[in-house]
């Protein structure tokens, strides 16, 4: 075996300097790379919608990085599809010279760990640092022969190609995962999950008389000031009933098993995190992933508020009622603990519920197919960048209510079931990690060499 040389990057690319006068009626194809180093078309643009009269022309075969996220796995080589694609100065291309490196060598070195820490070094700093194309060439990287680079090639393709279908089919495997929560929640709020249960005890009190009992309460409450009068909710059509229940139960709406609904206030914020005895106000992506993320907020700029009746309390429910994200608007959190001074915002509700409805029901029930459907079928935010759930259509939001003592009997099967899955999830994850440390281990062999010059 030849002896392998430390070399650096310029000694083998070259950078495309010259640049492109952008015509404004020819239309241009734009290069994107994704931190999974993937080279592929942002967009075609006509030169005229193009912010900028020069640009720079790159080569199929060069490779490309991406200034600002190259530490994080943003570089490649540029596919034939984009020959005579258009990049700005913050993607440089270079020139390979083959006959010095393979060019899917220089990718496995460059995800080597040790390269991939110095670039990490390189992006360390205040603010964005854009890693310059002189520091990317002074790069050393351990090179071997050329004529020995094409067998290591075989060997490392031949080695991703049987980890690629591992990561496949763990792929695979997450996704059937996520189809099976969906079937236990959607089967939990059909009563398909407590057949047993109601076989075992006919004698329950069905949902019906539930209600009135529901209703008898708030009436109570009303008369007594401690909630307001809501306004009506219309009775609900059979073609709005998305599926049968089983009998006992009863359809009826959310503003039905909710006592008041309460938003925050738009107030006026910064974004830094609170410390001790300071306050602050929950963005919506504290609820958006289904848990409580109590770090997910503003500080609340103006000291201490004068109301803080929104401060948000120990095991209760918070919406999202409005969302950039489509098919965000409508999620919701049941907070088991907040250790923090945080309020409500205008854009996160909190419904306060009957003492007849297990919260845990409610969230489960919100967490399905079913009531992601209803949400997207309000088709809002159509002309607006904002999806929003107004309060109205968050109460009229049909509701499959079981009697009291099936609800926590559902919420009982329902968190041993997704116990289960939790674990498969994180059986799943560990062997994806696995994988990864696989293909660094193979790198990591290919590349090892004592001989050095």
């Amino acid at each position: 075996m030849d002896i392998w040389k430390r070399v650096k990057l310029c000694d083998f690319l070259e950078q495309r300097k010259k640049q492109l006068l952008i015509e404004a009626d020819i239309e241009y194809l734009l290069v994107t790379i994704s931190n999974k180093g993937e080279v592929k078309l942002r967009e075609k643009k006509k030169g005229g919608l193009i912010n900028a009269q020069k640009g720079y022309c790159v080569k199929a075969g060069d490779f490309i990085y991406s200034r600002l996220a190259v530490h994080t796995g943003a570089f490649g080589i540029i596919p034939s599809t984009l020959d005579g694609a258009l990049v700005t100065n913050e993607m440089p291309s270079f020139e390979i010279n083959d006959s010095k490196i393979h060019p899917d060598i220089l990718i496995s070195l460059l995800n080597i760990p040790t390269i991939k820490w110095q670039l990490t070094q390189l992006a360390k700093g205040m603010g964005r640092v854009r890693i310059k194309e002189s520091m990317l060439l002074a790069l050393t990287v351990l090179l071997p022969p050329r004529k020995e680079q094409d067998g290591l090639v075989r060997k490392i393709s031949s080695a991703n190609t049987k980890l690629s279908k591992l990561k496949s089919q763990l792929t695979h495997q997450q996704t059937l995962l996520k189809k099976l929560r969906q079937q236990i929640l959607q089967e939990a709020i059909q009563g398909k999950l407590t057949t047993d249960f109601r076989a075992q005890n006919p004698d329950i009190e069905p949902a019906g008389k539930l209600l009135a009992r529901i209703k008898a309460e708030k009436e109570q409450l009303i008369k007594e000031k401690k909630i307001k009068k809501q306004k009506p909710l219309p009775p609900i059509s059979e073609e709005k009933k998305s599926f049968e229940l089983p009998e006992g139960w009863v359809w009826c709406r959310v503003g039905e098993v909710t006592n008041y609904y309460e938003a925050g206030k738009s107030f006026k914020c910064i974004n830094r995190h609170v410390a001790k005895n300071e306050w602050g106000v929950i963005k919506t992506s504290a609820i958006t992933s289904s848990q409580f993320i109590e770090i997910e907020h503003k500080f609340y700029s103006a000291g201490v508020p004068h109301d803080i009746s929104k401060k948000i309390q120990s095991n209760e429910l918070i919406f999202c009622r409005a969302s950039g994200s489509k098919g965000l608007a409508g999620k919701c959190v049941l907070v088991k603990k907040c250790n923090k001074n945080l309020l409500l915002s205008d854009k996160t509700p909190r419904l306060v519920t009957t003492q007849f409805v297990s919260k845990e029901f409610i969230f489960f029930q919100n967490e399905t197919g079913y009531s992601s459907n209803y949400y997207e079928s309000l088709n809002t935010g159509k002309s607006t960048s904002m999806n929003n759930i107004t309060k109205d259509q968050l109460l009229s939001k049909p509701f499959p209510l079981p009697p009291l003592a099936e609800q926590k009997a559902i919420v009982t099967k329902v968190e041993k079931l997704l116990s289960i899955c939790d674990q498969l999830e994180t059986q799943i994850t560990t062997d994806q990690t696995h994988t990864e440390q696989l293909m660094q281990a193979v790198l990591k062999e290919a590349f090892s060499q004592s001989e050095v010059a």
